[in-house]
């Protein structure tokens, strides 16, 4: 009887026998719980990796489209999903275009993510003149830039305010903040190639304004245009 016991159940700390069957079933009820936490897991990564992103909004370069600590998400497949590891993608939408809104590698440190507009498009010529953007040599207004500064900076100086004018080469893009006059964007450092692009902005999904310490409600919600 003895040996019985051993092969059917499991002492316990008080001398009592614990059935085998229960152990089974808490066995059976953690690998449950570990293969729901794993496809989860999963799940999450394919959805951030190929769908859906969630951003986060450091600065004021987009401002007033996109205000610090504004929370967004951005479509990852609508230019094509990125194939991991490589610069190829596959199953695009659309191309970029001029008007958008999207995040990118930083080309000079590709660890850090930007968010600028889309202003020049694969063979535009983009010149500005005293804080006037042409595009092909026509005036690009853009119904959400604003110009917070009045001072006209040479280009001698810098290009913030007189730039190019420069051919977009194909497979990239030319790209600026809506909040012009403090916007660190293609004027400075360049264009942004096709292959670094993550994906397009639609929606603000949480805001939180640090400042005077409460939520935006006017922005939960709304739509990046």
């Amino acid at each position: 009887m003895e040996d019985y016991k051993h092969l059917s159940g499991q002492q316990t700390a008080n001398g009592g026998e614990k059935p085998a069957e229960t152990v089974v079933k808490k066995k059976h009820i953690v690998r449950e719980y570990a293969e729901s936490i794993i496809i989860a897991v999963l799940l999450a990564l394919v959805i951030r990796t190929f769908i859906v992103q969630a951003f986060k909004i450091p600065s004021g370069s987009m401002e007033d489209t996109l205000a610090i600590g504004d929370h967004i998400l951005v479509n990852k497949f609508i230019y094509g999903t990125k194939i991991p590891f490589s610069d190829k993608r596959f199953l695009k939408i659309r191309d970029p275009r001029r008007g958008d809104v999207v995040v990118f590698e930083y080309p000079e440190d590709p660890s850090k993510d930007f968010i600028k507009r889309v202003i020049g498009e694969p063979g535009d010529v983009i010149e500005e003149k005293d804080k006037k953007v042409y595009v092909n040599g026509k005036p690009y207004e853009n119904p959400h830039e604003v110009h917070k500064e009045k001072e006209i900076i040479p280009s001698a100086q810098n290009p913030r305010d007189n730039f190019g004018p420069v051919t977009v080469p194909a497979g990239a893009y030319f790209v600026m903040g809506d909040n012009r006059d403090r916007s660190y964007d293609s004027r400075f450092w360049g264009f942004v190639k096709n292959e670094k692009l993550k994906g397009l902005a639609f929606i603000k999904y949480w805001s939180w304004d640090n400042e005077k310490f409460r939520v935006r409600i006017g922005n939960i919600g709304k739509l990046i245009d």
